[in-house]
């Protein structure tokens, strides 16, 4: 294990735990709240954090060994964010946290597994314009290291609003 990885592993399961820590107080009206811009609920939020964390890792795999990241675009992002929503709408609490746990360490051990060269290689994204030849390791950061703290500031941003209706 590289310490490079280590430290990215290490970051990607502290946001989680975040994530988990924060939505583990949160009250039944709380996890069925609305968070913007899409209306999402909490409790589908969490759940597609953790659903996202195998996807995200797989990408960083072909990345890792030096193939291009293809027909991955914006838009089927948004589709399977919308498809994920209806099929998972009414998720409890302790579904999604369980799920949430396990995936991310999953992908925590995946990364740790990586080495230095690994996360130097870098290809094309077809996810960026013009499709960016990035690193692994920047894509393991923008994605599945960022995501559950881009989803924890949104979600505190519904409860305290909430709150202060």
């Amino acid at each position: 294990m590289s310490q490079r990885s280590n430290a990215l592993a290490d970051r990607l399961a502290a946001g989680a735990a975040a994530l988990a820590d924060y939505a583990t107080g949160l009250t039944d009206p709380q996890w069925k709240l609305p968070v913007h811009p899409d209306g999402r609920t909490v409790g589908v939020i969490v759940h597609h954090v953790a659903n996202m964390y195998p996807i995200e890792i797989q990408l960083a795999e072909v990345l890792a060994a030096g193939n291009p990241v293809t027909d991955v675009t914006w838009d089927a992002v948004r589709e399977l964010n919308a498809g994920h929503a209806r099929d998972h709408a009414s998720v409890d609490k302790a579904t999604a946290l369980a799920f949430l746990r396990t995936n991310a360490a999953a992908a925590a051990r995946a990364v740790r597994s990586l080495s230095d060269a690994q996360l130097d290689q870098a290809a094309a994204i077809s996810l960026y314009p013009g499709s960016a030849p990035l690193t692994c390791q920047f894509f393991i950061e923008d994605h599945a290291l960022r995501h559950s703290y881009y989803h924890l500031a949104k979600i505190r941003g519904a409860v305290e609003a909430a709150g202060r209706k």
